[in-house]
């Protein structure tokens, strides 16, 4: 037994090695054709001694039953996002920031490119890969180690013996373009699903409940830090670091480049810029990172964000297409929004057929007729907007409608409104369906498997007429609707019962009341603290509550005022909707303090905005000379640069909680 032990561990040995030259360094020693002898050779032994295989076994990359959800999982350390900058003026600033924090001069900075692809964290444990994750909120992901193993990028085992206890590997996740087009071209031969973009195939390919479905995708991998890391490793530099993650095996990226000053930055960004169209992966910009890692813990973090580092943007993207036709949809508040349909054109590596048109006051401004050629710009993953008409079209003017396009009720337009409405509410079929899509969402109720498609098909079948019938709905007759087997209906069924249990603000959200967002609810909620007390208000009183204008006041009391809402507010309830009753005691800490909140947190804004107002606090949605307070989260921005210009004190996630608790 022990010779057959050492015989696999050798086969496994030279299978990693052979992966290694192939996916890594891109330069093979072996034909396909011997590497899949020795392969089948590990899968032979292994088959006939199922008690011999090892987690960082070769054969483990794809295996393992689909999973019903991912665990959440905490990063030892975080995955902090990154300042942006998109000028050279502004990476200057950067630069003088630093140095002034420090009193000197950083150093060395390292530059490499900023990739267009989901970050994972490998965890790996006396060299073994035993946990990935995706990036999440930066402090918690999603388990996503199954999936992560078919890259065969990704090495099960780190190739050297001379690797720390533990540590985490941060890397990008993508598809090359060639790749992701090969993918498609072969998806459309065979009727099957398109991807959008790299970037979002990428993504989707790693949250596929079947580890063998992510096998099918051509995934691959750049590593570019280390995080969290056992005391018997300590890197001086982050090029160092770089340079122990290629020697265990790891795949970093060949442009990873130190430059000794900022004109070297500027260089090269200019340098990768022009090779960027003929990447064979997508990239959105650099990273610049001061290299000494002394200096790193010096300079520290603010907020969510390293201050020694920072993204450089390439400039967002143009193409020009011709408009072919205006539609109107119908959202769930009855406003009717235009969408440009395009002749689908490429707006970088993305092919585009739909743009944002907003109102029909932007349609007269851009002057668009039907054939008319437009510019269109898309950044990131923003929806594409059209910029201007290059050229004016033969077509027709594109004229307002009259009637809704989902119930032909005659539409109506404000006084001060850019905006056309629907007025049938919930008797417009569009209005009904987004309704209850929204009241399924993560910002309200938060019901699982209640997705667009799943709620189409409850109101098309008669299944459900209004919000609260979702919770009547009974086992029989979801067990008959087409992918929906057994487990399916008893899966959603649990979910809506789970989604009893809520809080008031989402419960107020829920109620699709115009203008009212989560904001707007946790501040109803503090004030009017049942549900009784907030269908008999009166508009007088709303206006009596900071941050509460006469048109959500009146939004209120006009949407209370309607029998049918009071009627299904109360029915969710009767149906068994609850949330914990107000506990808090009366607290006036924070009495006379001006807070504005900007940036993504772990709790929820509404939440956030609950606890101040619950000591006293005001919230105001903007800085001024009189906001005493800023809590600043993820990702920051125009705020939270006044605040620091104002001198008002910031507050970050931790020292909030702390505040609070």
């Amino acid at each position: 037994m022990q010779q057959l032990i050492s015989d696999l561990e050798k086969i496994r040995e030279a299978l990693r090695y052979h992966a290694h030259r192939y996916y890594v360094l891109d330069d093979p020693e072996v034909s396909d054709s011997e590497y899949d002898e020795l392969y089948d050779r590990l899968l032979a032994i292994e088959g006939e001694n199922p008690e011999l295989i090892t987690p960082d076994s070769p054969s483990q990359r794809v295996g393992g039953a689909p999973i019903d959800a991912f665990q959440s999982v905490e990063h030892r350390a975080p995955m902090l996002s990154l300042g942006k900058c998109t000028t050279e003026e502004e990476f200057d600033a950067w630069l003088r920031r630093c140095s002034t924090e420090l009193d000197r001069d950083i150093g060395s900075l390292v530059c490499e490119p900023k990739f267009d692809g989901v970050a994972v964290n490998l965890l790996y444990e006396n060299g073994i890969l035993t946990r990935a994750a995706t990036r999440g909120d930066g402090t918690v992901g999603e388990l996503i180690t199954a999936n992560v193993k078919t890259i065969s990028a990704v090495p099960l085992r780190l190739l050297s013996d001379n690797v720390p206890e533990w540590v985490e590997i941060r890397g990008e996740v993508y598809i090359t373009i060639e790749d992701f087009d090969a993918y498609n071209r072969s998806a459309a031969a065979n009727g099957e699903r398109l991807f959008v973009s790299p970037r979002n195939s990428a993504a989707g390919s790693l949250r596929q409940k079947d580890p063998t479905m992510t096998a099918k995708r051509p995934l691959s991998i750049y590593c570019y830090s280390i995080g969290a890391h056992s005391d018997d490793y300590q890197p001086q530099s982050h090029l160092e670091a770089i340079n122990d993650l290629h020697k265990w095996g790891c795949r970093v990226n060949e442009f990873v480049e130190r430059c000794e000053n900022g004109a070297a930055c500027v260089d090269y960004i200019a340098r990768l810029g022009e090779r960027r169209d003929g990447l064979p992966y997508e990239i959105d910009g650099v990273v610049i990172k001061v290299d000494d890692l002394g200096t790193q813990r010096d300079l520290g973090f603010y907020i969510r964000q390293p201050r020694w580092a920072i993204a450089f943007k390439y400039p967002p993207v143009d193409a020009s297409t011709t408009l072919l036709d205006v539609e109107y949809q119908v959202g769930r508040t009855g406003a009717v929004t235009p969408v440009a349909r395009l002749d689908p054109v490429q707006v970088d590596r993305v092919t585009v057929s739909n743009a944002t048109l907003h109102n029909q006051d932007e349609i007269e401004r851009l002057g668009i007729r039907r054939g008319s050629k437009v510019l269109l710009r898309r950044a990131g993953d923003v929806i594409p907007k059209i910029v201007r008409v290059v050229e004016v079209g033969e077509g027709a003017l594109i004229e307002a409608p009259e009637l809704c396009p989902s119930c032909g009720t005659k539409l109506t337009r404000g006084e001060d409104e850019a905006i056309l409405r629907c007025p049938a509410q919930l008797s417009c079929p569009a209005q009904l369906q987004n309704a209850v899509i929204y009241f399924c969402s993560r910002e309200c109720l938060d019901i699982k498997g209640m997705g667009t498609q799943r709620v189409e098909q409850l109101l098309k079948k008669g299944l459900i007429k209004r919000n609260s019938d979702i919770f009547t709905l009974k086992k029989e007759p979801l067990v008959e609707l087409e992918r929906m087997g057994e487990k399916s209906a008893q899966s959603l069924l649990d979910a809506i019962e789970n989604a009893k249990e809520t809080t008031y603000p989402r419960f107020i959200n829920s109620l699709g009341i115009r203008n009212i967002g989560e904001d707007t609810s946790a501040i109803l909620a503090d004030r009017f603290p049942t549900l009784e007390a907030l269908i008999a208000v009166d508009v007088e009183t709303l206006l009596e509550v900071d941050n509460i204008a006469e048109t959500i006041a009146l939004n209120v009391v006009e949407f209370f005022a309607i029998e049918a809402n009071r009627d299904e507010a109360r029915r969710l309830v009767e149906l068994g909707v609850h949330w914990p009753e107000s506990t808090a005691s009366v607290d006036s800490s924070l009495e006379g303090q001006i807070w504005v909140l900007t940036g993504k947190t772990s709790r929820p804004r509404t939440e956030v905005k609950s606890l101040l107002v619950a000591r006293g606090a005001k919230v105001s949605g903007s800085v001024s000379k009189n906001t005493t307070h800023v809590f600043a989260g993820e990702n920051a921005g125009s705020k939270l640069a006044k605040a620091e210009e104002l001198g008002i004190r910031i507050l970050d996630e931790s020292e909030f909680n702390d505040l609070i608790e």
